[in-house]
C-alpha cells in the first residue's frame, strides 16, 4: 500500500471514529483498515492511535502526523482538481463546516442536486453550532451567520436571516397576546444561551431603541431548541425566521409584536481561504449555493 492511501486511512479512521465507520467511508472491510493502520505504525515505529472497544484516540506522535497527513491529503487533492480543472470536471474532496439548522434545513436537501451536478466531489460535510477555524482546520469552505470575524477569510454574501418572536396558538390561547414589548415580562419567554445578547430582546416604540433581558422558565443553548420549546406550547421564542416559517404559514406558530421588534438582517457568508475559489470544486460550491439561496427562500 503506498504512502497517501495509508494516509488516508488513517484519517478516515479518526475523522469517522472507528475502523467500522472508516471502513464504509472508504468502501473497504474493517480488517482491511486494521491491518493499513498497523502496517503503518510498524514502518514508522510509533504507535499512532491508542485502541478501545468504544473509540481510538491519537497519540502525540498520531497528532503529529495526522496533522501532516491532512496536509499531505489536500495538496493531493488540489493538484488533481487543478490538472482537471481543463476539462471542465470539478472533482476531489470538498470540506465544508455549517451551522445544524442551516445545514439540516437548508443545504443538506440541496446537496442532492449539487452531487447530481458534480458526481466527482466528494463532500465531508461537518455539522455543528459553533465558529471553526476554517483555516487551522484545513476546510474548503464554512457557512456563518454574521459578521465574519476573521481578517485570514475571504467571504462572499449570498443570503440573510431575520429574527422573529412567535409563539404557539395554544401557548397564547392559555397566557394571552403580548401588544407591547413591556408585556413579555408577565410571558415565558425561552432564552437562548449561545450568545448573551440572545436574551436580550431589541425593539423600537415610539422612535426609541431599547432593549428588554426576558426571562422564562428555560434556558436553551440552541435555536432550534428553543423553537420546538414554542411548537411544545411552553413559551415565547425569538428565533431566525429561516427556521420559524415553514410553522409560521402553517398556522403552528404565530408571529409576534412585528411592528416593534427590531429585525434587522442578518447576513449570510460563505467565507473560505483566500485563493481557494480558484479550485475548481471549491468555485462550483460557491456558485452553486449563492444561486440556490440568493433570494432567501425562507423569507417571510
Amino acid at each position: 500500500m503506498d504512502r497517501a492511501a495509508a494516509m488516508e486511512i488513517l484519517v478516515a479512521a479518526v475523522d469517522r471514529g472507528g475502523f467500522t465507520a472508516a471502513a464504509d467511508h472508504l468502501g473497504v472491510t474493517p480488517s482491511a483498515v486494521s491491518k493499513a493502520v498497523t502496517r503503518l505504525e510498524q514502518r514508522l515505529g510509533v504507535r499512532l492511535l491508542e485502541r478501545t472497544t468504544r473509540r481510538i484516540v491519537p497519540t502525540p506522535a498520531g497528532q503529529d502526523y495526522l496533522a501532516a497527513s491532512r496536509l499531505i491529503l489536500g495538496a493531493i487533492d488540489d493538484a488533481e482538481a487543478t490538472a482537471m480543472e481543463g476539462s471542465g470536471r470539478p472533482q476531489g474532496r470538498l470540506r465544508i463546516n455549517s451551522g445544524i439548522s442551516f445545514a439540516m434545513r437548508q443545504l443538506a436537501p440541496a446537496l442532492v442536486d449539487f452531487s447530481e451536478a458534480y458526481p466527482d466531489i466528494r463532500l465531508d460535510l461537518m455539522v455543528e453550532d459553533r465558529i471553526c477555524d476554517v483555516v487551522g482546520e484545513e476546510l474548503d469552505v464554512a457557512i456563518r451567520t454574521g459578521p465574519v470575524g476573521d481578517e485570514r477569510l475571504a467571504a462572499r454574501r449570498f443570503a440573510e436571516v431575520r429574527r422573529v418572536i412567535v409563539a404557539s396558538p395554544a401557548y397564547l390561547d392559555r397566557h394571552g397576546v403580548p401588544k407591547r414589548p413591556a408585556d413579555l415580562a408577565r410571558h415565558a419567554c425561552l432564552a437562548i444561551t449561545t450568545t448573551p445578547d440572545m436574551a436580550r430582546w431589541p425593539f423600537r416604540e415610539d422612535g426609541q431603541l431599547s432593549q428588554i433581558t426576558v426571562q422564562g422558565p428555560v434556558r436553551i443553548g440552541t435555536a432550534e431548541g428553543a423553537l420546538a420549546l414554542a411548537l411544545a406550547d411552553v413559551g415565547i421564542a425569538r428565533v431566525g425566521d429561516m427556521l420559524a416559517a415553514p410553522a409560521i404559514r402553517e398556522g403552528r406558530l404565530i408571529r409576534l409584536l412585528a411592528g416593534t421588534h427590531v429585525d434587522d438582517p442578518i447576513p449570510m457568508h460563505l467565507v473560505f481561504p483566500p485563493g481557494r475559489q480558484r479550485l475548481p470544486r471549491v468555485r462550483a460550491f460557491l456558485d452553486f449555493v449563492s444561486t440556490r439561496f440568493s433570494d432567501s427562500p425562507w423569507r417571510l
